[in-house]
């Protein structure tokens, strides 16, 4: 499918959004003939002869109505539209009991998520064209158009990024993609090679990558959009491109996505292209290390003592917790960097989190309660979905090792929350307002859910966005 969207020409079929109880004689019709009484996300397609045909939606009780119903709506519009093979349809935005300017772009995020696609390794198909006029009296509708195709095209690059498999997006391969997209757009794109790393003192992600003869690489994001300030947000990612668990070894069920396992690397870029594109007046460094952890003579063992550019130790007791070990390194970096005030790492981390989350909901963890709340406005608005996690000494005590600082598996129990609190063992100033994310759950799906396709879902490239560009 291939997606336009327009602004205030009325042409094409007519799709028209309704209420619950609506007394629209196109309602009643459509109640008569069908089940439909317009239901949230309910729709109803009533082909005419000798006239244009009409799609209803429904909207349900207004006063329930949320931006995210606004999204799944719009989707479902346009893959109905599709399945009748109509190319050109308009629609009127009806007053909201919403913002406006929101409404309207949860609108159009809700149509551009229908136009993705991953064809990567399938024949190509011919694609249908469809045209989408939107109605709307939002002076600024241009613009919000424009920000929200901006947004959207990170959240896709992200999600290509990830659904690239392990022989397509070797450590590399990442580190130049994002050198390629992000520095024609005036983002600073440092990579640093093996030597470079461990000249920095990066032996933790450069122990989990060393078995791999796809050679490890660490990579610096820098945007500087705000020039009243020196303040920057730090964005800090999981970059492992292949994860078969190292000696600790997967069963190839945990094995067959692990190519995913860089998914938080891949937020990270996609919502630097997204500022970058917008212009946003922010200041933000990212940071990643790509590398593979892979099985070999030269690979790190279970029982290896590793140091970290923190100076601090680290006992493997699992070489299949090997994230954690990477973002020591990349969050000890980001946040030794001059004027960083808060940060925000985001990791396919731990099967825990899966477990008690499920694929609905991110895992998170903070020491800032203020930063965290601003940060769920934020992700609210982007219609993703966070639960905090319960901190505590006993959970910190569980990463402390007899014969080295940390150890990488705290055991059993709290997995997400230990795994989380590793990583903020290694913040360079331990009061900085850190916001921890464990995306294990919802950065790659096993079917579609609402909006959101099968496989990657860019995940909270909007929330990353929403945060930094208000």
């Amino acid at each position: 499918m291939m997606l336009t969207v327009k602004l205030n020409q009325d042409t094409g079929l007519k799709v028209h959004l309704r209420p619950t109880n609506s007394d629209c004689s196109m309602v009643k019709f459509a109640s008569e003939v069908s089940d439909f009484s317009a239901k949230k996300g309910e729709l109803f397609f009533w082909p005419k002869e000798n006239s244009e045909s009409v799609l209803l939606a429904g909207l349900g009780e207004l006063s329930e109505l949320k931006l995210d119903d606004l999204r799944t709506l719009a989707f479902k519009i346009v893959k109905e539209l599709v399945s009748h093979k109509v190319k050109e349809a308009s629609v009127k935005l009806p007053e909201l009991e919403l913002d406006a300017e929101q409404a309207l772009a949860a609108f159009f995020e809700g149509l551009i998520h229908s136009d993705y696609k991953f064809n990567k390794g399938t024949k190509d198909k011919k694609e249908q064209e469809i045209t989408i006029n939107v109605e709307t009296e939002v002076a600024d509708a241009e613009k919000v158009l424009e920000e929200v195709q901006n947004v959207m095209e990170g959240v896709f690059l992200a999600r290509d990024l990830t659904n690239l498999t392990s022989n397509e997006m070797h450590p590399a391969d990442l580190a130049n993609c994002a050198k390629e997209k992000l520095e024609p757009l005036g983002v600073k794109v440092t990579i640093l090679n093996e030597e470079e790393m461990l000249e920095k003192g990066m032996e933790a992600a450069y122990s989990v990558g060393k078995g791999s003869s796809f050679r490890p690489q660490f990579v610096v994001l820098e945007y500087n959009g705000d020039d009243s300030t020196k303040e920057r947000t730090a964005l800090v990612g999981k970059a492992i491109c292949y994860d078969s668990g190292g000696y600790s070894l997967k069963p190839t069920s945990g094995m067959i996505t692990m190519q995913a396992d860089m998914g938080g690397a891949a937020s990270v870029i996609g919502a630097f292209l997204a500022l970058a594109k917008n212009k946003v007046k922010a200041n933000v460094i990212g940071t990643f290390a790509p590398v593979e952890n892979l099985v070999s003579g030269t690979s790190y063992r279970v029982g290896d003592i590793i140091g970290s550019m923190s100076g601090q130790t680290i006992e493997v007791e699992n070489t299949d917790a090997e994230g954690r070990v990477t973002l020591a390194d990349a969050i000890y970096y980001a946040t030794s960097q001059d004027n960083v005030t808060r940060v925000i790492d985001i990791a396919t981390l731990t099967g825990a989190c899966v477990s008690a989350l499920g694929t609905e909901f991110t895992g998170a963890i903070t020491n800032n309660q203020e930063f965290y709340d601003e940060f769920i406005e934020a992700s609210d608005l982007a219609g993703e979905k966070v639960w905090q996690l319960p901190i505590s000494d006993d959970f910190k005590k569980a990463n402390k090792s007899k014969v080295a600082d940390f150890t990488n598996s705290a055991g059993f129990g709290g997995g997400t929350i230990t795994a989380g609190l590793f990583v903020g063992e290694f913040l360079a100033d331990k009061d900085l307002p850190w916001i921890h994310l464990d995306v294990a759950g919802t950065a790659y799906l096993g079917k579609p859910c609402g909006y959101l396709p099968e496989r990657a879902t860019g995940v909270h490239v909007k929330a990353f966005y929403n945060l930094l560009a208000k």
